[in-house]
């Protein structure tokens, strides 16, 4: 009993929830998305433009609102926000060239590239608990791709290695684009993150939609075009922003071990929604994926107080090393007003930074 309480905390049971109502988004983007491929309207690019004005409007005004000073440096976000563009991008490209069940499986690669990132940069250890928790999560999705190969879903697809490697790119971009936003969102403000990033995002995808120009004249719109290109963008919004939300509670990993169900919710809308039958293997994989999440998600609660006593650590520390570089300055009585001032602003700007690792220097007096 001891141990099941100790496996069920709160922070697991949240983290699975607001795991599988991200897939849901998820899920509901892909429905968008086919029903306006349906309808001859190809355009991944500006579907996701709307998605970044939106952030950039949302949180944009709530920073500007509250008038805070930035805590990372802009440039980080233009990366960011190119490379969760072209993410986008490339694995919808990719549905042009290769077979769905490719999509699936090789879009996988974003497990371990995330786990890899996060070991190297955020130095996250796993234990072989959270290792056999992925391990069981993958099983599950290739029991997916199996069961369309049984079902027969076997398109070949245009050219396949265009379309294996557009994949592999986009997965890879996804794994940097997760992992630098859990790094921001542990460090420095969620709301200063999704803000340049629906900014940035915004600025360069209305740069790529000149490539989509033809095929946004082309579009007729009527309810049918309209309802499913602003629901998919609506979608987006949300889980956009609270993808950030999962990320600080969980870590990027999680995020993607989460976002495997998406598959399988799509074909629980498929079989009361569409009345379609499905092959049983697909329930046998959304059970695997499920106690895969639970394997890994559950009984974290030491390393998650181990991992907030070492951050509080590094706080005081950093926070003891500015509070003594401000009070060196203002020792300095042989200095003049206006660089006192300029080295107490330093100092305020090392605490500031501190989460980011940017230790901005005082003038000297």
């Amino acid at each position: 009993m001891m141990i099941f309480k100790h496996f069920w905390t709160k922070r697991t049971l949240v983290g699975l929830g607001l795991g599988q109502f991200l897939s849901l988004l998820i899920t509901s983007t892909g429905f968008s998305s086919s029903e306006l491929a349906k309808i001859g309207i190809n355009a991944p690019t500006s579907q996701s433009f709307l998605n970044y004005v939106l952030l950039a409007v949302v949180y944009g005004g709530v920073m500007l609102y509250r008038r805070q000073a930035l805590k990372a440096n802009w440039y980080y976000y233009v990366v960011l926000g190119l490379v969760d563009v072209e993410a986008n991008y490339l694995v919808v490209k990719a549905y042009q060239y290769t077979p769905i069940t490719s999509v699936m499986l090789l879009d996988c690669w974003s497990i371990p590239s995330v786990m890899l990132l996060t070991y190297i940069f955020l130095k996250t250890k796993y234990r072989f608990r959270k290792v056999a928790g992925v391990i069981v999560c993958v099983a599950g999705l290739v029991m997916v791709v199996f069961s369309d190969v049984h079902a027969g879903d076997r398109s070949g697809g245009s050219n396949p290695r265009k379309g294996d490697l557009l994949v592999i790119a986009g997965a890879t971009l996804y794994a940097i684009s997760n992992v630098s936003e859990e790094f921001l969102v542990k460090n420095a403000d969620r709301v200063e993150l999704m803000s340049f990033l629906g900014l940035f995002g915004a600025i360069i995808s209305a740069i790529q939609i000149i490539v989509e120009r033809n095929e946004l004249k082309s579009i007729h719109w009527t309810s049918g075009a309209a309802f499913p290109f602003f629901g998919f963008s609506l979608a987006m919004f949300l889980f956009y922003s609270f993808v950030p939300v999962l990320l600080k509670m969980t870590g990027s990993t999680m995020l993607n071990l989460s976002l495997l169900t998406s598959d399988m919710w799509a074909v629980v809308i498929r079989i009361f929604a569409y009345h379609e039958k499905v092959d049983w293997m697909y329930f046998l994989a959304f059970f695997a994926v499920m106690v895969g999440l639970i394997i890994y998600s559950g009984g974290d609660k030491d390393d998650d107080q181990s991992r907030d006593e070492v951050a509080e650590r590094s706080k005081h520390f950093d926070e003891e090393a500015g509070s003594n570089n401000i009070n060196r300055a203002s020792m300095a009585g042989s200095s003049k007003m206006g660089n006192d001032l300029t080295t107490s602003f330093g100092g305020r700007e090392i605490i500031e930074n501190k989460g980011i690792g940017k230790h901005v220097q005082g003038e000297k007096s």
